[in-house]
C-alpha cells in the first residue's frame, strides 16, 4: 500500500512516497500541484500512487512535517466513545448531537518531532484519533453513502492545553490550537475499504505504558454519522479533515492528571495506517 507524506530536507519541503527505504520525492514530477493538500483537492491522488511506482528513493535524511500542513478545513469530534462521556464527572446524559470544534494546521507538527508545551500552561494532553482526508465533495451525504466520499486517512494526536479549553461555557477553540502542541501523520494511507475503519483498534502509549486502547466500532457518532451530520451545514470539499474523537483514558481523566512534559514519548497506532510518535518539548 502506498503511503504519502509531506517531508523536508534542509529546509526545503517535498511531498513523496514513503518507502521502507526512504521517500520517493513527487512533488517536483507535480509542479502544478505545489503541495499535497492541492493534488487530493484536484483529485490527483492515484496519480501521485502511479508515479510512485518503480520509481528510485530520492531522500533517506528526511523530516516529516504535518501531513496537511495548508489544509484550511480541520474539524474534531468530542467525545465520541461510550465511556468519554462519563469521565467528565458532570452528571450529564450522553448527547444526542455530536460535539465539533475547529483546529488549524498550525497547531499540529509531524512525526519524530516534539510537541511543544507552552509557559503559559502545563496542562498539556494527548488524545489519540483517527483522522480521515475527503476525497469526493458532497453536501448532505447518506451515511450509507459516506465512505465513498473518504479517500485517505491518517494518526493524530489532538494535543490540548486542558485549563485552555475552560476558558469559556461553551468553548474549547482556544485550548486545542496552540502551535505545534498536536501531532498529525505520519503519512496518508489511501482508503481502499470499509475495513480499515471498521476493524480499527486504536491504542495510545505514553512512555511504552498503555493508555488508551479501544476499537473505533465502539465510536458514539460512527464516522459514517459524522460525515452525514458534518455534510448537512457545509459542503465537504477535497482535502477537508475529520479528526473523528479519542477514546477514554486521556491525561486530564487520571486522579491526579497525567499531563505531558519535557522528555515524555506519546506513541499513537492503528495497523494498517501506521504509528505516530512524538516527544514533548517546552516553547523555548
Amino acid at each position: 500500500m502506498t503511503r504519502l507524506a509531506t517531508y523536508s530536507v534542509n529546509g526545503e519541503i517535498f511531498y513523496g512516497a514513503v518507502t521502507g527505504d526512504g521517500m520517493i520525492a513527487l512533488s517536483p514530477l507535480f509542479s502544478h500541484w505545489p503541495t499535497l493538500y492541492d493534488a487530493l483537492r484536484a483529485g490527483g491522488l492515484q496519480d501521485l500512487i502511479d508515479a510512485a511506482a518503480d520509481r528510485p528513493v530520492t531522500h533517506t535524511d528526511v523530516t516529516y512535517e504535518m501531513v496537511l500542513p495548508n489544509a484550511p478545513r480541520i474539524l474534531c469530534v468530542g467525545v465520541n466513545f461510550p465511556d468519554r462521556n462519563a469521565e467528565y464527572k458532570d452528571g450529564s446524559s450522553q448527547p444526542k448531537y455530536m460535539s465539533l470544534f475547529p483546529r488549524f494546521a498550525s497547531g499540529f507538527t509531524g512525526h519524530d518531532r516534539p510537541l511543544i508545551r507552552p509557559p503559559e500552561n502545563h496542562t498539556l494532553d494527548y488524545e489519540g484519533e483517527v483522522a480521515i482526508v475527503i476525497g469526493k465533495a458532497g453536501r448532505r451525504i447518506r451515511p450509507e453513502d459516506a465512505y465513498d466520499h473518504i479517500c485517505a486517512l491518517t494518526l493524530c494526536n489532538e494535543g490540548t492545553i486542558r485549563d485552555w479549553v475552560r476558558h469559556a461555557k461553551f468553548n474549547v477553540t482556544q485550548g486545542k490550537n496552540w502551535d505545534c502542541s498536536g501531532a498529525m501523520g505520519p503519512w496518508l494511507v489511501p482508503f481502499e475499504r470499509a475495513e480499515q475503519l471498521d476493524e480499527a483498534r486504536l491504542v495510545t502509549r505514553v512512555n511504552g505504558e498503555v493508555r488508551q486502547d479501544d476499537y473505533l466500532k465502539r465510536m458514539t457518532f460512527p464516522i459514517r454519522e459524522e460525515i452525514a451530520y458534518i455534510s448537512t451545514f457545509m459542503t465537504l470539499q477535497p482535502g477537508d479533515i475529520i479528526v473523528t474523537g479519542t477514546p477514554t483514558g486521556a491525561g486530564a481523566r487520571f486522579d491526579p492528571p497525567r499531563y505531558l512534559k519535557p522528555g515524555d514519548v506519546v506513541e499513537i497506532e492503528v495497523d494498517g495506517i501506521g504509528l505516530l510518535r512524538n516527544g514533548v518539548d517546552d516553547e523555548q
